[in-house]
């Protein structure tokens, strides 16, 4: 099979937030490893670029999905923690080389993994005249 588990899909942000995204406040916080064998937990690193990772929670702001969970962790590979550019609470933000990994859930279900080499400050969607 020349597809490999974990392999990572390059992705539009507009394909994968449509209506865009809002940070989460205080959500980004720096991915851990944890090691089964020391129990010790020790700040993540990307297995491709050796750079570590940080974790940030995101509203999408798609209408369609109404009652379903709306929150998605993207991981963002920098060697320093992302800072949003604007100090509001929910700001709008634009992620920059997305990519995505599907594998199939704890239960059973298609599941995405998000990753990104940063973010930056974003305008509100504009609806189509």
């Amino acid at each position: 099979m020349a597809l490999k588990g974990g392999t990572r899909f390059s992705v539009r942000f507009e394909d994968v937030f449509p209506a865009g995204c809002a940070l989460v406040p205080d959500s980004i916080v720096e991915a851990q490893d944890y090691n089964e064998v020391t129990k010790a937990r020790t700040p993540a690193v990307d297995k491709l670029t050796g750079v570590r990772v940080w974790t940030v929670r995101v509203s999408d702001l798609d209408p369609d999905l109404a009652g379903r969970s709306r929150e998605v962790a993207v991981k963002i590979s920098s060697p320093v923690q992302p800072v949003p550019d604007n100090g509001t609470p929910f700001a709008l933000v634009e992620f920059e080389g997305m990519t995505v990994t599907p594998y199939v859930g704890p239960t059973g279900r298609l599941a995405y993994s998000y990753r990104a080499t940063g973010f930056r400050s974003s305008q509100p969607a504009r609806k189509a005249a």
